[in-house]
């Protein structure tokens, strides 16, 4: 078994990464069993760099706020502002304070320095605008796909006023009040002007796609990507939102779906760009279903990579991470009969994997569930590996 296994394994390198698919995705999605760690983030890094090198893929995604992401993507194409600034700000849920992170926008403003545009890389968060406790207020995205669209179209096509939005959307505190997240009712999400806001958002989204033979041809493709953007995102919070509100027992699997959708919708409109890279958490990137106990019973959704996946085909490609000890964290040494058990065997510090070709060693005997110590580690469910077209192993993860 030993061997066979050893049979399955590269060295991780985006050539033998792309030698594992039929042919190059439109969307790579590499994912991360934890968040944090920056040798975990530093190896993303590495790949990302020969991907871009030498696969040709030019967009950039990562697990972070879609709308605070586009400072970070300005920064990255036209060396608007300092880094220090667009990593702090850019990068949501405190992740810009992750060196391994800051690292990655420096090297991309320093490969598109002196380079054409058609040639530069793009940065994007792909998330929404959204935390597990809290969501953002709809303002941001709305008032600017308002504002976009004031500037092109007729006044009288508009369904509505810059004042009436501001009226409707009020203090933004009463959005981000993070008891609704346990709390239906401390959710602004079904009040009458909540409701209103989201017909609002509807018929402005609906404009901004009647109007698009012009619209599209008039300005930039980037004005157009970022219109589309605000749509996305002033709709699905407003969505949120409302099933935050929502009292049912199947309230915390639809906020789940909605956030999913979310991600999903950037990322299909990113592969529309051209090629594009993803990393995230793995379980946002699965094909399979996705599963998790919360404080009121088990819930179920469809994660962004199944969602992409259905749409996509072949055209999308799932590699996890997985990784045998993270010690400071209480993870150990993972046993024998486990995924990362048998990978912990083989020699490599860190490898490849060819999820088919180890399906194909372990002659249809899937090893056991990894138990986690930790809530923030999430091992491999090896009953997911015929959804998974490779997996980067990483033998022991050192305190960062």
């Amino acid at each position: 078994m030993a061997t066979d296994i050893e049979d399955t394994v590269h060295a991780v390198e985006a050539a033998a990464l792309m030698g594992l698919l039929p042919s190059r995705p439109r969307l790579l999605a590499l994912g991360e069993p934890t968040h944090g760690e920056d040798s975990l983030l530093t190896l993303r890094n590495e790949l990302v760099r020969q991907l871009v090198e030498e696969e040709g893929y030019r967009t950039i995604a990562i697990e972070s706020d879609c709308m605070a992401a586009l400072a970070v993507d300005e920064y990255v194409a036209t060396g608007t502002g300092s880094l220090d600034e667009v990593v702090e700000s850019g990068i949501s849920h405190g992740w810009g304070a992750f060196p391994a992170n800051r690292e990655l926008v420096r090297w991309m403003r320093a490969h598109n320095a002196g380079r054409p545009a058609s040639e530069r890389l793009r940065f994007a968060g792909f998330d929404g605008p959204l935390e597990i406790t809290a969501a953002a207020s709809p303002r941001q995205a709305l008032t600017a796909l308002h504002g976009h669209l004031a500037a092109q179209v007729e006044t009288e096509l508009l369904p509505c006023t810059p004042e009436t939005l501001d009226r409707l959307l009020g203090a933004d505190e009463r959005w981000t009040d993070p008891a609704a997240m346990t709390d239906p009712a401390a959710s602004v999400g079904r009040s009458a002007d909540a409701g209103r806001l989201r017909l609002l958002a509807d018929d402005l989204a609906a404009l901004l796609d009647t109007e698009r033979p012009r619209l599209s041809t008039t300005g930039s493709r980037d004005d157009w990507d970022r219109a589309c953007l605000y749509a996305r995102t002033a709709t699905g919070l407003l969505r949120y939102h409302h099933w935050m509100a929502d009292t049912s027992p199947a309230r915390m699997s639809r906020l789940l779906a909605v956030r999913a959708q979310m991600m999903a919708h950037n990322l299909l409109a990113l592969a529309e760009r051209g090629p594009a890279l993803v990393h995230a958490q793995n379980a946002h990137l699965q094909r399979e279903k996705s599963s998790m106990r919360m404080w009121q019973g088990p819930v179920e959704w469809w994660s962004a990579g199944a969602l992409v996946s259905a749409r996509l085909g072949e055209e999308y490609a799932f590699v996890a991470t997985a990784l045998g000890t993270l010690r400071h964290r209480g993870v150990d040494t993972p046993p024998p009969d486990t995924v990362e058990g048998l990978l912990y065997a083989l020699p490599e510090d860190r490898c490849l994997v060819d999820t088919a070709r180890l399906t194909g060693a372990l002659g249809g005997t899937l090893p056991g569930p990894r138990e986690s110590p930790w809530f923030g580690y999430a091992p491999l469910d090896p009953a997911q590996l015929a959804g998974i077209d490779g997996i980067v192993f990483v033998k022991d993860v050192p305190r960062g």
